[in-house]
């Protein structure tokens, strides 16, 4: 978009501004246009920037490439040098695909080499206009040992040093009872997507015709959010399959995006294409996460007198009545979301501030 579209973007942002309001700017680039001008801008104003690359060059140039089919490695560098230079925070965002999933120590070993501390993984689960899986779309099994790779390299001595989303998700959930992730809540409302004509969406996954909300030339924030087709869309992320009421784990995936349940029927009760990958994640990792999290507790200050602190040995039970509604946020109460199934009756291990 250039420098004079940001340099709109803050100054509208300044002429509309409430007195003692605070905004946000967040953006997704592939780096390779990355120039000073702008990341002079995006520094003075704190812009959040998303970096995509993939790993090492031989792995991120096999499907990132320039106009000319060339690859863009060596831009994406430039462009973070450039971020680097003028202080501009930023992550690394790395689409997992069928031709990096099985490297998954050395795309975390390589982000580290480059100072890069703050990680996204991101599945690349597409299909085509049959319901097939396209050609670099990764298999339940492939994501699974992917993130048990990162996670078992995390684990040796970065848990303090390397922020991974998911896994601060995970933890943020034991220890405050809270999704920092839409994936694993139980609603699908957490925003909107606005396209340049002013078009409003439920979700960048799903930009398609029958689901447009309205536009925000005609229609309010508020006549968007309360519509019943955002109502409606909302609802389906809880209406998940049988089997997962059953599995230890719904209350980490919440049945998972739509996105990758919706690839056979559009059916929200079929399982995740990831499903086998999630299961085998936390399998292999929750008892590691559990111990994260019981030294989050005890490491947090306290207003009672030091001999009598509380020390966790083991993370603390929340009941949870049958009749509430349920801590995922999907608007049914306990006893028809996550109350449902075994070991689910009406407690959970974990923590709840208060």
């Amino acid at each position: 978009m250039g420098l004079a579209f940001f340099e709109r973007v803050v100054e509208l942002q300044k002429k509309h501004g409430r007195r003692g309001a605070l905004v946000s700017n967040g953006l997704q680039t592939n780096a390779t246009l990355i120039n000073d001008p702008l990341a002079a801008l995006w520094s003075r104003y704190k812009f959040l920037v998303g970096v995509s690359i993939d790993g090492p060059q031989e792995i991120h140039d096999q499907h990132r490439r320039n106009m000319k089919g060339q690859g863009s490695h060596a831009d994406v560098l430039r462009g973070i040098d450039t971020l680097n230079r003028h202080g501009v925070e930023f992550n690394a965002l790395v689409l997992v695909n069928a031709s990096n999933v099985h490297h998954p120590k050395e795309i975390y070993r390589y982000l580290c080499s480059l100072d890069i501390y703050h990680h996204q993984y991101i599945p690349c689960v597409e299909f085509d206009s049959t319901g097939q899986p396209c050609s670099f779309t990764i298999s339940g099994k492939q994501w699974g040992a992917f993130l048990c790779g990162i996670f078992d390299e995390w684990i040796q001595k970065d848990t303090r040093k390397v922020s991974i989303r998911l896994f601060d998700s995970t933890l943020g959930h034991m220890v405050d009872w809270q999704y920092r992730m839409c994936s694993q809540g139980g609603r699908c409302n957490r925003y909107f997507v606005v396209e340049h004509n002013g078009d409003v969406y439920p979700c960048d996954f799903f930009v398609e015709s029958q689901k447009i909300l309205g536009n925000i030339l005609k229609n309010t924030w508020e006549e968007l959010g309360c519509c019943s087709k955002y109502g409606s869309f909302s609802r389906q992320k809880a209406e998940w399959s049988n089997r997962c009421k059953d599995c230890d784990f719904l209350r980490f995936c919440a049945g998972d995006c739509l996105k990758h349940r919706f690839y056979k029927d559009r059916n929200p009760q079929t399982l995740s294409w990831l499903c086998t990958g999630w299961k085998r994640f936390y399998q292999h990792t929750l008892p590691s996460f559990e111990k994260m999290a019981l030294s989050l507790l005890n490491e947090r200050p306290t207003t009672l007198p030091p001999q009598k602190k509380t020390h966790f040995k083991k993370l603390p039970q929340i009941e949870i009545r049958r009749k509430d509604v349920c801590f995922c946020g999907s608007g049914k109460k306990f006893k028809y979301c996550h109350g449902e199934g075994k070991a689910k009756k009406a407690r959970f291990t974990g923590f709840a501030s208060h």
